[in-house]
Formats: structure tokens, C-alpha cells, sequence
């Protein structure tokens, strides 16, 4: 089992992380804030200006621990890796298997059947911890139309087709996901479906910093079992795109970031005052409200749940760990087809 270490994120503008014996040592203004054991750590995530030591970077690489670079909204800029890891033949395999149409149906279709029906959990979910009558319906009626999905998804013949019917049910779901906010946080947090770059609402702002933390968290778990994560099945290969970690947080997106996003809400852990409105009506989580979310993304993954196919209790940031084993699996021909994570 691949052991859940800490990803230390560093989000103070101009803080200078370095090495220092067999620790990380982070300093603002010549000031020591933070030091960490180097063997805890998975690797290290700045945002933003901050500044790293070479001798740090080479550190890192030689233990094949990641740096990777955000920029203060949370969108990716860089990734520091040493050498390539992963066994040659299964990246070979990969690559075959991304050239043959069938084989790239059937994980493309794995992979959106897995985040529709998790995307329905949670509609249904909102549903019973409802009181409105008319909200209950029309998070059923979305739920109901999500099956339908499901079922049209069977049918399809090609990955365009795939596309299409993700898109049509993404668009649904956002329709009705604000309806399981709160009635006294939904002025200020409507969500007027999904904008990306840049958000134009809160709600958008507040899963667009989580979906960025995942997508670096399903990169590193591709890497780790030796895939390739450039090389996607569902997802449009482009240079520099990580298709295939686009790929694998399409199953987590809905149970891991969007339940998350709804409790910070909910509870009143994230508030009007921890955004910022931008020109051009960009909307985005500043210094206070962007601390208080990755430590909630922290907590979250150290939640143990049971994974329905092996049946153990994990830590859910190892969740992404166990699909790319799968994922490899089913590419070398040892498993039938991709099974994805389906929450319960």
C-alpha cells in the first residue's frame, strides 16, 4: 500500500523555501515559519512568489519527490521531475493503447460513467438533506436525467460521443447544484453554471483552486505508477496538457471537491470576505480564504473511506493512487476494463 505523506503547500508571497540538514525550512523576511522532516513530505507545492534554493530543487529530485508551481490562483505553471520512473513496457503499452480506437471507447466511457454516477450521488444526496419540496424535485429530476445518461453512455460508438453526453449532463448537474447551498448563502454564493478563466463567482472561484489541487494530486499518481500523464484517453492530447490527469479527476471531481466545496459553504467556513473581485469581473479566493481551504483540502484526503472494489479502509488522497493502479492494470491487459471509483 503507497503510504499518504503530507504535500506542503507554500502560499506567502516572497517566502523562501530551502534545505537545511534533512528539513524544509520555509522563511519570510529572514524568518524562520515552518520546518518539516524532508521523509514526510510527497513533494512541495508553491503559489505564486515564492522562491526555492537549488540546493532544495536537486533534494527533491534525487528522492523523487515533486516541486510544482502554481500561480496565485492555483493554475499550473511548472513541475520540476528527475529521471523518468516506471516501467518502459507499461508506458509502452499505453501508448499502443492510446492509438486503438476501441480500447480508448472503453476507458473513455469507464471514466465519464464513474463521474456521472458519483455527480447523481451527490445530487441525491442534497435531495435528502433538503426540506423543499421544489428543490428535492429538481435535483431528482436532474439525478433522474443523469441515469439517462448512463444509459445513453452504453451506447456509444465513439469518444466525440463520450464527450457530448459528459457535457450535456456536466451542464445539468451545475444547474442544479445550487440548490444544496444553504438559502442564507445563496446570494452570495450563486453559481451561474461553470466558468473557468477566470471564475465570475465565488462558488467557481472556490472549486476552481480545489479542481487544481486535485488535478496535481491525480498527475502525481499517474507518474508514480509509471504512466505517462500527458497521454490521455477522453481528454484532447496538447502539448503541455496533462490529458491523462485530466482524465483520472473526472471520477473525483463531483464527491471529492464539489462535497467539500458545499461544506466550506454550508458551514460558514469560507465567507464573502476571503474573495476578491478582479477586473473584468474575475472573482478569486485571496491570502485568508485560500489558507483556510487547503487546509480543509488537507483534512479531507486524511478521511478514511472503503474503496467498494478492494474493500480497505484508506485515506481518500490515496484514492487517486489506487485508479491509476487500475488504470495501469487495465492497460497492460491484467484487468478486463477500467473500473472506476464510485463513492457510496
Amino acid at each position: 500500500m503507497h503510504h499518504l505523506e503530507n504535500t506542503l503547500y507554500v502560499m506567502t508571497p516572497n517566502a523562501y523555501a530551502h534545505l537545511e540538514n534533512a528539513t524544509v525550512r520555509i522563511d519570510v523576511e529572514k524568518e524562520k515559519k515552518l520546518q518539516v522532516p524532508l521523509h514526510h513530505l510527497a513533494g512541495l507545492v508553491c503559489f505564486g512568489n515564492v522562491m526555492v534554493s537549488p540546493g532544495l530543487m536537486h533534494k527533491l529530485a534525487d528522492e523523487g519527490k515533486s516541486l510544482v508551481l502554481l500561480d496565485y490562483n492555483g493554475r499550473f505553471k511548472a513541475r520540476l521531475e528527475g529521471g523518468i520512473s516506471g516501467n518502459i513496457l507499461l508506458r509502452k503499452a499505453q501508448y499502443m493503447a492510446a492509438d486503438k480506437p476501441a480500447i480508448t471507447l472503453e476507458i473513455a466511457r469507464a471514466i465519464i460513467a464513474g463521474k456521472i454516477k458519483n455527480s447523481r450521488s451527490v445530487l441525491l444526496r442534497g435531495a435528502r438533506e433538503t426540506d423543499n419540496a421544489d428543490d428535492i424535485a429538481k435535483l431528482d429530476a436532474v439525478a433522474l436525467s443523469l441515469a439517462q445518461s448512463l444509459g445513453n453512455l452504453k451506447h456509444a460508438t465513439d469518444v466525440d460521443t463520450v464527450r457530448g453526453l459528459e457535457g450535456e449532463a456536466a451542464k445539468n448537474y451545475f444547474g442544479v447544484l445550487p440548490l444544496i447551498i444553504k438559502p442564507q448563502y445563496r446570494e452570495a454564493f450563486a453559481l451561474n453554471g461553470r466558468t473557468r478563466r477566470p471564475p465570475l463567482d465565488r462558488t467557481n472561484a472556490l472549486l476552481s483552486f480545489l479542481y487544481a489541487m486535485l488535478m496535481n494530486d491525480c498527475r502525481s499518481a499517474l507518474e508514480a505508477v509509471g504512466l505517462d500523464p500527458q497521454l490521455g484517453f477522453l481528454h484532447v492530447v496538447r502539448p503541455g496538457r496533462a490529458a491523462l490527469a485530466l482524465d483520472l479527476q473526472e471520477e473525483f471531481r463531483s464527491v471529492l471537491v464539489d462535497r467539500l466545496a458545499l461544506t466550506l459553504i454550508n458551514r460558514g467556513q469560507v465567507q464573502e470576505s476571503d474573495f476578491d473581485l478582479r477586473e473584468g469581473g474575475a472573482v478569486l479566493l485571496n491570502d485568508k480564504g485560500r489558507k483556510t481551504v487547503v487546509v480543509a483540502w488537507q483534512e479531507r484526503k486524511q478521511e478514511l473511506v472503503q474503496h467498494p472494489l478492494t474493500e480497505a479502509k484508506m485515506p481518500i488522497g490515496l484514492l487517486p493512487f489506487i485508479q491509476a493502479r487500475f488504470l495501469a492494470r487495465t492497460i497492460r491487459g491484467e484487468m478486463d476494463g477500467y473500473i472506476p471509483y464510485i463513492a457510496k
